[in-house]
């Protein structure tokens, strides 16, 4: 979770709450040095990704806990990559692929953000909105190209993404990309993400495997 605390020429300050939620699972807590980790992963992927020439509204870190960023209005929108079958895959369309399988290729999917639960949305709803499906969709699996190849030998399962539009129509990505809201796997098959929290794991436990993602960053 983030908090944007002010907007001023365009540029916004955010605040990452050390709060870990999972609905299926039912939980909510607070795990204090999730918040700075998190921020350690995005300030770095987001330096690889402007790289590659990813627009992200990351500008600077400036604490433990917030950055600045380029203001871009969020849409009720994310966008969804998915290497291995897993999670809401292999839930909501039981039978189609096994629990754990590779998928021939990435697949894009893209949800709508509501409570209690992010419901799955047909792409042309998307488009009768005027939302450039394809530029998002595009941008998604560049994205994960460039973090696939930035964290391997680290497997990345999946992940979830929020893309802004500027006053222009570009798209900016304007959520972070951390842990938080993605899958990543050691090589050796452990957990170094939020799927430690969904299974009950400390908050110690969490926040150890955690800074196992950095070892070969």
């Amino acid at each position: 979770m983030s908090l944007i605390l002010c907007i001023r020429d365009g540029l916004c300050l955010v605040r990452l709450i050390p709060s870990l939620r999972s609905f299926t699972y039912d939980r909510d807590e607070l795990v204090d040095e999730t918040g700075p980790l998190r921020l350690d992963f995005y300030e770095r992927a987001a330096a690889e990704l402007t790289k590659a020439g990813v627009e992200c509204a990351f500008r600077e870190r400036v604490g433990e806990n917030m950055y600045v960023a380029r203001y871009c209005p969020a849409p009720p929108f994310e966008v969804i990559v998915k290497n291995v079958a897993n999670g809401s895959t292999t839930r909501k369309y039981p039978g189609l692929f096994p629990d754990g399988q590779p998928l021939p290729r990435p697949v894009v999917k893209f949800d709508y953000r509501v409570d209690p639960e992010d419901q799955p949305i047909g792409e042309d709803y998307l488009r009768a909105l005027d939302l450039p499906v394809d530029a998002m969709r595009a941008q998604a699996l560049t994205v994960n190209d460039v973090l696939r190849s930035w964290l391997a030998p680290l497997e990345i399962w999946d992940f979830c993404v929020i893309f802004g539009l500027d006053a222009a129509g570009g798209l900016s990505l304007i959520s972070e990309v951390s842990q938080d809201c993605m899958r990543i796997r050691h090589p050796d098959g452990s957990r170094l993400d939020k799927d430690l929290f969904r299974d009950g794991v400390s908050g110690a436990e969490i926040v150890a495997q955690w800074k196992r993602a950095f070892d070969g960053i």
